[in-house]
């Protein structure tokens, strides 16, 4: 459901709680990046799993995640990309080995710290990469949106987060529609566990800027890839994890995809495999 609002809420950005984490390991560090309008929580699961493997673990809150929907929606893709890369350089002098993993957006962003920093990043790990909205679940109002974008119009729209919200489990679903279906638009009681209740028109531009730019640069990617997608990921198809894979210029590359879980995998139903399977091939290159 798409939502206008003229409304701006400009709450300052200690009212909404930081989700970042830092596990300690060895010298082989685990570099996490929440999805677009979501946060460093749902990447603990995961994190938690690598971290008992020995790695060390960061996941950063992506720029203007911490702060108000009239804030983060102004935010450009290279906004984002340089909060989460003053986070990664902090870390880059200090291990040995870096793997990068990401949901999502997130993903994409993943895929470009291994561009710029192709001698550190050792591996990529892609959960549900998004650079099409084409998920069984996307409104059939998406058709407009290419139309929006060219217009102010995207500042004050909103696409609200809609059953089955990403998530195939019941029990983990019910948590995160109970909190959707009682937010309002400025609702941030709980952003730091669930997200945002709505995405900005304006930031699903920046996601299909961003998209169009990695396009560009898989072919001069080498870095060793592994994607993992949801047959059935209600957000965003298996064919971005094939474009991905047959344009990227890596020798090491592979798609999984999976075959009872939606679009965050690393929390669904397969949580456990996804994370043995991005366990299995960081240690290839530790």
């Amino acid at each position: 459901m798409i939502i206008f609002s003229l409304k701006e809420d400009r709450r300052e950005t200690k009212e909404i709680p930081d989700s970042s984490f830092f596990l300690e390991g060895d010298k082989n560090l685990c570099f996490l990046i929440h999805g677009l309008t979501g946060t460093a929580k749902e990447m603990s699961s995961i994190g938690v799993r690598l971290n008992r493997e020995g790695f060390s673990v960061a996941s950063p809150m992506m720029l203007g995640h911490n702060q108000s929907l009239s804030v983060l929606k102004r935010m450009r893709w290279q906004e984002l990309y340089a909060g989460i890369k003053k986070e990664f350089l902090k870390y880059e002098s200090r291990y040995e080995n870096i793997f990068v993993g990401g949901l999502s957006f997130g993903a994409l962003i993943a895929i470009l710290l291994a561009y710029e920093f192709p001698d550190k990043v050792r591996a990529i790990n892609c959960f549900s990469p998004t650079l099409f909205f084409d998920g069984w679940n996307t409104p059939k109002t998406k058709i407009l949106l290419p139309i929006i974008f060219k217009t102010p119009l995207k500042y004050y729209l909103y696409l609200r987060e809609e059953y089955p919200y990403g998530i195939k489990n019941q029990e983990l679903r019910s948590k995160v529609e109970s909190f959707y279906k009682a937010s309002g638009l400025f609702n941030y009681s709980k952003v730091h566990l669930y997200g945002y209740p709505v995405i900005p028109v304006s930031s699903m531009h920046q996601n299909r800027l961003l998209a169009k730019y990695i396009g560009k640069i898989l072919p001069l990617i080498k870095t060793p890839i592994q994607i993992l997608q949801a047959k059935e990921d209600d957000i965003t198809s298996p064919k971005n994890s094939y474009f991905i894979y047959e344009r990227i210029g890596s020798k090491d590359k592979k798609v999984i995809l999976l075959e009872d879980s939606y679009h965050i995998i690393i929390a669904d139903q397969e949580r456990k495999k996804v994370a043995q399977e991005t366990i299995s091939f960081f240690k290839k290159y530790r």
